[in-house]
């Protein structure tokens, strides 16, 4: 029997700027610990995945939807012999703070999603004539119409309002100085001293607070907001190589070898899908 071979296809959905969706067929792929600018919304087709995410291990069988918040750190991995297959896209928070406003309820926000695997027939329903429609319809009334009917239904059914979560104590808000400064400052080869310095802590005592809040010690999520500049630069068409060095990786082989950890595909093969 021939063994079936992964496939994967980025996309961008035209008429939604910074909306990215995926098709994706994985074997034996493994993604390290990483995060999306957006939320990741997919729905299982074949097999089974495995994933961390929230501090716990989870199985996503077919037919059932993966919610992951934006930037919160999860994995991938095969679950099943023959892997998995699945759609996903990648909302960015303004997207749902769009259709809180349409609901009336702007003052939520982004919403928060607290399971990680959901079980919602319909909803999957929803999203798998969403996909289909983004295959192969070219109608922009009819894909934004359907974009925002299964997002507005995935806020109303599972989500929830972040006004509930407890305000940051003292020394969150200095973990969080830490992380808005590795995010607006990706590319600054700061040290592990200086970071500690900026929070007034010792280097391990902020290693171990930052990895406990956000699920990464500072480097490896350093990485993170790098491959997010990376895929920002590479949409524009920067060359690989300049993209890599502007993002602050050393070299075009480190980069490389986070993207594919990352993102499941080699840099090149991402700038030939979007």
């Amino acid at each position: 029997m021939t063994k079936k071979k992964q496939a994967i296809t980025y996309g961008q959905v035209s008429e939604i700027e910074g909306l990215d969706y995926l098709n994706a067929r994985y074997i034996e792929q493994t993604f390290s610990r990483h995060a999306h600018e957006g939320y990741c919304v997919g729905v299982i087709s074949q097999g089974t995945q495995g994933f961390y995410h929230n501090g716990a291990e989870h199985l996503a069988p077919q037919n059932t939807i993966i919610l992951v918040n934006a930037d919160e750190i999860h994995t991938g991995y095969a679950a099943t012999e023959n892997g998995w297959s699945y759609r996903a896209m990648y909302p960015l928070p303004q997207l749902f703070e769009q259709i809180s406003e349409d609901l009336g309820k702007p003052e939520y926000g982004a919403p928060y999603f607290r399971q990680s695997v959901v079980r919602d027939d319909q909803l999957a329903a929803h999203f798998r004539q969403l996909f289909d429609t983004l295959d192969h319809s070219s109608d922009p009334i009819y894909r934004e119409t359907l974009i925002y009917t299964a997002l507005t239904q995935l806020v109303i059914r599972q989500g929830c309002s972040r006004i509930d979560i407890k305000p940051a104590k003292g020394s969150d808000k200095a973990l969080a100085m830490v992380k808005e400064f590795l995010d607006e400052y990706p590319n600054w080869q700061i040290t592990l001293t200086e970071l500690a310095a900026l929070a007034c802590m010792t280097p391990y005592s902020l290693v171990r607070a930052f990895k406990r809040k956000f699920g990464l010690p500072p480097h490896a999520y350093q990485i993170q907001v790098r491959l997010r500049l990376a895929r920002r630069l590479l949409k524009q068409g920067i060359a690989i190589k300049d993209a890599a060095i502007e993002a602050g990786f050393h070299d075009q082989s480190h980069f490389h070898r986070h993207f594919k950890s990352a993102m499941g595909i080699t840099p090149g093969r991402y700038m030939k899908h979007v």
